[in-house]
């Protein structure tokens, strides 16, 4: 932590912070994240919106966009009576993206730069709270922006055959503003108290960790009771340079799943930088990480780090490509300064401090088709070697992960029906490495895809919005994996030594081992009362096998909730 708040105050001396406005971003979850990458899909030709791969997004671009759309939708022509935006007028947008469009502006409404009258609310609460339809308490001068807004999500449910209640209470506070438009910050804090179905409660105990967040302590027994806190502080060191440090997640992909760093696991400190010219998007990742941990007590609980790299570049107005690059530094408690250059490809790095870090590299694309279709993809290299790839294509050092999918916006001629189809196919022993302080995790879960690797998968989303306050969500998840048997290390357990293996080396197939197959499925229907607070009910049935073993687990969820301001609890990770 020392290292990268160190790392911090010589960016601060070397760039001061300059005049250029800063922005902060969505929360996780945000229904704006789901509209923006809709709009780039049914636009096709925003270069812009095509830097859409990191996530979270920047409420200052997205505004900029949305608001650029807005008025070019007007018919604005230069003086030769030309329009210069003419695939813009042409744009179909229905009266439920209008919907989303008016309430994504409402909500970054700091970044707004024409006045407008329908974002009050009609009755403020004592003329003080509630004076936007957004925000609980909103503070917006020339030199200071403040927007605080209470968290809850309140959800009973249902598992037949099992005596216990379903239940999350979450209730918390957010808040972020701006000083000056020179330094922003944000920060959401929620307390929760939560008991989930059986499986939810076999990871926990498991992995000595809860899905999505980190500590906890038990509560009634078999309940967890855990404290989430995020925030940052974001500033630009240079017009085109934005920089971002504090504790939370980030996600690098275009998908349901990323191969490279998700958002599922729990957050961490982080020290963001991000270039945005020309065609270019360049972001350094420096990240503070817990390694694999039993905590017993109240000790000091060991660190180490790893460094990131994504430069995305747009090929053409509708084709995006990226190049990764990753390591995760294999010493406790100590960083590796050669890693903090930001531009040197970190294999090299790897190889002269003698390679005993765990580096990755890879490539990912997207492609915007027919104002309709997105076509995108990962590919991850943990470990490739050629020779072995054409002679001995079973061989463990074959370590990859490959990442395919499509989205379809209005869907067969249905307005507001958007459809995903996605498949994840990690190789064994793909994230692990021989010193397990170097494997792809963090606070005993996955750094990227949940399974961790020796797994295929495929996901069907379907979300269908009739109306501008209804929401209809289906996911089906459907995957197999292979476990580890009789005390063999089939390269499943991203936190194994891949020393440990005891079968022969050029026999690992994908599924190796005690194969397990799931489906996991979920339908969800919400109302948005008003803004940002959803009434919620899903249902949701998961069959979990493994082959040769009598016996399948099977769970029924019926949910009903309450939402405001926070993202949707999911039990979709396994």
């Amino acid at each position: 932590m020392q290292i990268i708040k160190s790392l911090l105050k010589v960016i601060v001396f070397v760039c001061p912070v300059t005049a250029t406005a800063q922005s902060t971003y969505l929360y996780q979850g945000s229904k704006e994240t789901r509209f923006i990458e809709r709009l780039e899909i049914k636009q096709q030709t925003n270069t812009n919106l095509n830097f859409s791969t990191l996530k979270p997004f920047n409420r200052k671009y997205i505004v900029q966009e949305v608001e650029f759309l807005d008025s070019a939708r007007m018919g604005y022509k230069d003086s030769t009576g030309v329009d210069m935006h003419r695939e813009w007028t042409d744009l179909d947008l229905t009266p439920v993206d209008e919907y989303n469009m008016r309430s994504l502006l409402m909500n970054s409404s700091e970044w707004v730069t024409t006045p407008r009258e329908d974002f009050l609310s009609k009755k403020p609460i004592w003329n003080t709270f509630y004076k936007t339809q957004a925000n609980f308490l909103e503070v917006n001068n020339k030199d200071f922006f403040l927007a605080v807004n209470p968290v809850l999500q309140i959800r009973q449910a249902v598992e037949p055959g099992y005596k216990e209640g379903i239940f999350l209470n979450s209730r918390g506070v957010s808040l972020r503003g701006m000083i000056a438009k020179k330094v922003g910050f944000a920060s959401i804090i929620t307390e929760n108290q939560e008991r989930g179905p059986q499986f939810f409660q076999e990871y926990v105990n498991s992995t000595r960790s809860v899905p999505g967040a980190g500590f906890y302590k038990n509560f009634k027994k078999t309940g967890v009771d855990y404290f989430d806190a995020r925030g940052y502080v974001t500033f630009n060191a240079a017009k085109f340079i934005d920089f971002q440090f504090g504790y939370d997640k980030n996600f690098i992909g275009n998908g349901y799943r990323s191969l490279f760093l998700s958002d599922f696991g729990n957050s961490n400190l982080f020290l963001k930088v991000n270039t945005r010219i020309w065609k270019l998007n360049y972001q350094n990742l420096f990240m503070e990480l817990m390694p694999q941990f039993t905590k017993k007590s109240d000790t000091l609980l060991d660190r180490k780090y790893a460094a990131m790299h994504h430069l995305s570049m747009n090929v053409t107005k509708w084709l995006n490509i990226g190049l990764f690059e990753g390591v995760i530094f294999g010493r406790r408690n100590r960083f590796d300064f050669e890693y903090l250059n930001p531009i040197i490809f970190y294999r090299h790095v790897e190889g002269t401090v003698g390679s005993p870090d765990n580096a990755v590299a890879g490539f990912d694309f997207k492609a915007n088709v027919a104002h309709r279709l997105q076509f995108y993809g990962q590919f991850l290299l943990d470990e490739f070697r050629i020779n072995e790839i054409r002679n001995v294509p079973k061989s463990w050092v074959n370590k990859f992960g490959i990442q395919l999918g499509a989205k379809y916006v209005d869907a067969f001629g249905v307005r507001n029906l958007d459809l995903q189809f996605e498949t994840n196919r990690v190789r064994p022993f793909t994230y692990s490495h021989n010193d397990t302080t170097a494997n792809y995790t963090h606070y005993n879960q996955p750094l990227a895809h949940p399974l961790g690797a020796n797994f295929q998968e495929f996901i069907g989303v379907l979300h269908y919005q009739p109306g501008p306050r209804w929401n209809i969500d289906a996911t089906a998840i459907y995957y197999y994996k292979g476990l580890d048997s009789a005390g063999t290390n089939f390269g499943g357990d991203i936190f194994k030594n891949y020393n440990t293996r005891n079968q022969p080396d050029d026999n690992f197939t994908l599924g190796n081992g005690a194969r397990a197959k799931c489906l996991n499925a979920l339908l969800n229907i919400s109302y948005e009362f008003r803004q940002n607070l959803f009434f919620e009910a899903s249902l949701q049935h998961r069959n979990y096998k493994i082959e040769g073993v009598s016996g399948q687990s099977n769970t029924t969820l019926v949910t009903a909730g309450i939402r405001l301001n926070m993202f949707r609890r999911e039990y979709n990770f396994n």
